[in-house]
């Protein structure tokens, strides 16, 4: 684990970058069908483990299940920084892109148990769907040159 959030640590900024592009957005009222894909954590995170497998492949010689278990640890981490945004809004009263219905897959505003049910399934689900990424990516990863 400390070898792939050491790998990381740029995914790490990156995602950073993202949770406070996406926070300020909502909290600036920009509406969420204008721009709510300008800071999408889970596209991030999908093309990030995918580029991750590959290159860990070629240039670290990471067998599939590394390249598949740093790109899960990457999901997981997303999915909780996604999981903490959502509780934080609710308990700040925030309006934010974590808490918008769309985002909660919902119509119309979502109380805060649903909020959290919605995100547990998240927690669940994308961490194994990124590592699958992960291992797209390292299988991709040989078609990258040596050096």
């Amino acid at each position: 684990m400390a070898e792939n959030l050491k790998l990381a640590r740029l995914y790490l900024l990156v995602l950073a970058i993202f949770t406070v592009g996406r926070w300020l957005l909502g909290t600036f009222g920009v509406p969420y069908e204008r721009s709510h894909y300008l800071f999408s954590i889970v596209i991030m995170t999908l093309h990030a483990a995918f580029f991750y497998g590959a290159f860990c492949r070629r240039w670290r010689r990471f067998r599939l299940w590394q390249a598949a278990g740093l790109a899960l640890t990457m999901g997981l981490i997303s999915q909780l920084v996604i999981f903490a945004a959502t509780v934080l809004s609710y308990a700040l009263g925030l309006h934010t892109y974590f808490n918008h219905p769309t985002a909660l897959n919902a119509a119309a505003d979502v109380p805060f148990g649903t909020a959290v049910l919605t995100r547990v399934g998240g927690l669940v689900v994308n961490p194994i769907i990124t590592g699958i990424a992960g291992a797209l990516g390292w299988a991709a990863g040989g078609l990258l040159p040596e050096n």
